[in-house]
């Protein structure tokens, strides 16, 4: 299959479904990772399609959604002061701070910036010399290698206008934040396809072996992730733990080797705030000691800002699967796409956005 239309077969997708039915014998728990993921099944209804066997748990695959709400609140900060830009990636825009987001900070005056790279914003700050330039650099293992190169071609040009105010995440160490919990009721988990590709997926082997469940890294089609799904079922099914590659087209195990090295050479691991979770130990990543000067928190000296999350949002619950969307006392009640309270709810990638969107409600 090479095309995008045969990973959204109608009948390819049912023969895949019968053999999840064939093969399932008792209950299971599937956590999909990616919020890309969570979305797909959501608009394509796999999740209603499947046997009542097996089950879904939404993870906490969103970058937006996980970047905690004192990163929002220091680039309000920042972007408040004269002569700053703040680029960043649009679905930012409408994450709730503690007080307000960076959308309303526009509207009011402060120069925040759209762009759809990294290296857009070391432009800006290359024909800018007068401002200070600081780019929000969100995301997990997919977003690490362009937020890297962007601070390297900055050293490069001398652009000492430029800074990263980063929130860097890695998906294993969440994995294993959910594996140890108490309440954890995942049995298998598709992985996202994109991190795995950058990544590779040796660290989840490691992570397998520990906890002794099925790990399937998969796409985001409809056949994709039923094709995945299977992997899982077949994997639990057999008592088999481990790596098993459902996207084989696009990921290998070693990952992108350059990309893989641009990200050691300008960030190293570190535990990273998670917004509804809390803190991860050595989840996340942050520039380097000699990369200090482009470090837009140290620069601004932000780091002391740490507001409250609101007690009435259940994303952290969202986010490790415990609850659903829908079982949260806000949703819909107080929380919605225009007045949210939390960032799965405006987040492209979010569940509680992909739940209002499609209409899921008990």
């Amino acid at each position: 299959m090479k095309y995008i239309d045969e990973y959204r077969d109608p009948q390819r997708a049912r023969r895949i479904l019968a053999e999840i039915e064939r093969r399932v014998t008792r209950p299971w728990t599937i956590m999909e990772i990616c919020g890309g993921q969570t979305h797909s099944i959501i608009r394509n209804g796999i999740d209603q399609v499947l046997p009542d066997s097996v089950g879904l748990l939404h993870g906490p695959g969103c970058p937006v959604c996980v970047t905690p709400i004192e990163i929002l609140d220091r680039a309000l900060s920042i972007v408040s002061r004269p002569d700053v830009v703040l680029a960043s990636f649009g679905d930012m825009l409408r994450v709730p701070g503690s007080e307000k987001d960076l959308l309303t900070a526009r509207s009011e005056g402060a120069d925040v910036r759209i762009v759809y790279s990294s290296l857009e914003a070391v432009r800006i700050a290359r024909e800018n010399p007068e401002k200070e330039v600081v780019f929000l650099a969100v995301g997990f293992e997919t977003t690490a290698p362009g937020n890297a190169m962007a601070v390297l071609q900055a050293k490069r040009e001398g652009l000492d206008n430029f800074s990263e105010l980063v929130s860097q995440f890695m998906v294993p160490p969440a994995m294993q934040a959910i594996l140890s919990s108490g309440d954890c009721a995942v049995d298998g988990f598709l992985a996202a396809g994109h991190v795995c590709t950058v990544t590779g997926y040796e660290d989840y082997e490691v992570l397998a072996e520990a906890f002794h469940v099925p790990i399937v890294p998969t796409g985001f089609e409809p056949v994709d992730i039923l094709a995945g799904i299977l992997r899982v079922v077949t994997m639990l099914e057999s008592g088999v733990s481990g790596v098993e590659n459902e996207y084989a087209r696009v990921v290998d195990r070693e990952g992108n080797h350059a990309a893989r090295c641009a990200v050691e050479e300008v960030f190293e691991v570190a535990d990273r705030q998670w917004r509804g979770i809390g803190t991860i130990p050595l989840s996340g990543l942050r520039l380097r000691n000699r990369f200090a000067p482009f470090d837009a928190e140290k620069r601004f000296d932000v780091a002391s800002i740490q507001p409250e999350e609101s007690s009435l949002c259940k994303s952290g619950d969202v986010l490790r699967g415990v609850v659903k969307p829908d079982e949260c006392p806000a949703f819909d009640n107080g929380c919605t796409p225009v007045n949210p309270l939390g960032a799965p709810m405006v987040s492209g990638e979010g569940a509680c956005a992909a739940y209002f969107k499609y209409q899921r409600k008990v």
